[in-house]
């Protein structure tokens, strides 16, 4: 019976040595993986819809949205329907009154430069579209110079064929885009964009140039410029998770002696 108790010891004593001889990592990596969503953001264009009610002359609407592709980088789309009435003039004198209709598409990319704390999906984004555009242009009224001036102190003349229509005019355009999105609440963002635009084709016709272009704005004479902006509210659609592991801390170089 002595000689089993001595056996148990003695096994029992190899197994604590063996296990003392492991080492012990007294700076264990973190292996702990941050889930980061991704997903669709859908919703639309407040400025248009606000400017569409206070504003008797225009009428518009625009669709936004975004999908998130990597970390950093968004697909990109806008599609929007703009109709706006204006009286160009000089000075005084007004010249002609023109109504602009049509629809447009954007399409590219935004690329993320933000830093986010985990959980927090907030946006500062630089990125730029491909737009296209197809709208009509209805010539209301309009007045011709009369050089005599003996029976029209004013030199203008009430023009005749009022209301034609030219319809089947388009333009595409190049847009460097300046975007911020912040989360309001829970999957509800609001946002804003700043769009500078270089015109690269302009169908129009001979007898009336292209003045306002839906989706691109004003179109300025002698140049292929133009400006937009937009502020948005949307909301996110999750769709799936993807891990990604916290960066590990670089160990500190000691000094050598």
């Amino acid at each position: 019976m002595s000689r089993y108790f001595i056996s148990l010891f003695f096994i029992f004593i190899s197994f604590v040595l063996s296990g003392q001889d492991k080492t012990i990592d007294l700076q264990p990596k973190d292996t702990v993986e941050y889930k980061q969503e991704y997903g669709l953001r859908v919703g639309a264009d407040l400025n248009r819809l606000l400017f569409s009610f206070i504003d008797e002359d225009y009428t518009g609407f625009e669709l936004v949205g975004d999908y998130r592709l990597t970390q950093k980088m968004y697909l990109a789309a806008e599609l929007g329907n703009e109709q706006k009435t204006q009286t160009e003039g000089v000075g005084n004198s007004p010249l002609y009154n023109f109504t602009s209709s049509g629809s447009y598409i954007k399409l590219g990319v935004d690329l993320n430069t933000y830093e986010n704390w985990y959980g927090m999906n907030n946006a500062i984004t630089i990125g730029g579209r491909y737009a296209f555009s197809s709208f009509s242009q209805t010539l209301n009224e309009y007045n011709i110079f009369n050089s005599n001036r003996l029976f029209n102190p004013d030199g203008f003349l009430v023009g005749a064929q009022e209301g034609e229509e030219f319809s089947g005019l388009s333009a595409s355009w190049l847009e460097f885009v300046l975007g911020l999105k912040v989360e309001l609440f829970a999957n509800i963002y609001v946002g804003m964009s700043a769009r500078m635009g270089f015109l690269i084709t302009n169908t129009e016709e001979e007898r009336f140039p292209n003045l306002w272009i839906p989706g691109f704005n004003r179109v300025t004479d002698g140049s292929n410029f133009g400006v937009s902006y937009n502020y948005s509210i949307s909301y996110f659609i999750p769709l799936y998770k993807k891990s990604k592991k916290k960066k590990d801390d670089k160990p500190e170089k000691k000094d050598e002696f």
